[in-house]
């Protein structure tokens, strides 16, 4: 009996890896192997980097902070410890907001979390 081949499931998967590389230099769009390597490591790539985006974040609110506080004459780590023990619930993203855009109301937290 002949070998069967469903080439018609064949072509249609190789063409969705090839319109999805489409926009890429050199044989990555159009050389099946590449192509398909290519993408791949381009999916593994996007896996890591939507957690390291995460990281990336936290490390920039942290530096705007401390910025800002250095600014009022604390540190980073004075303004943290202060902060959770006078039980302020404001999240680093909310106050690098503030830090940046509202540095008034930055400035009342830290007078707030300054006095005794």
């Amino acid at each position: 009996m002949p070998r069967s081949v469903n080439s018609v499931a064949s072509r249609e998967r190789r063409k969705k890896i090839l319109k999805r590389t489409k926009g890429s230099f050199g044989s990555r769009k159009n050389v099946w192997t590449v192509a398909k390597n290519s993408w791949e490591k381009g999916q593994g790539y996007a896996y890591r980097d939507r957690r390291k985006k995460k990281i990336e974040f936290r490390a920039l609110w942290i530096q705007r902070i401390n910025a800002a506080v250095r600014e009022q004459g604390m540190s980073y780590s004075e303004f943290m410890g202060a902060i959770h023990k006078k039980g302020v619930e404001i999240n680093r993203k909310a106050l690098a907001d503030l830090a940046m855009n509202n540095p008034e109301a930055f400035a009342t937290i830290v007078k707030t979390v300054k006095s005794k």
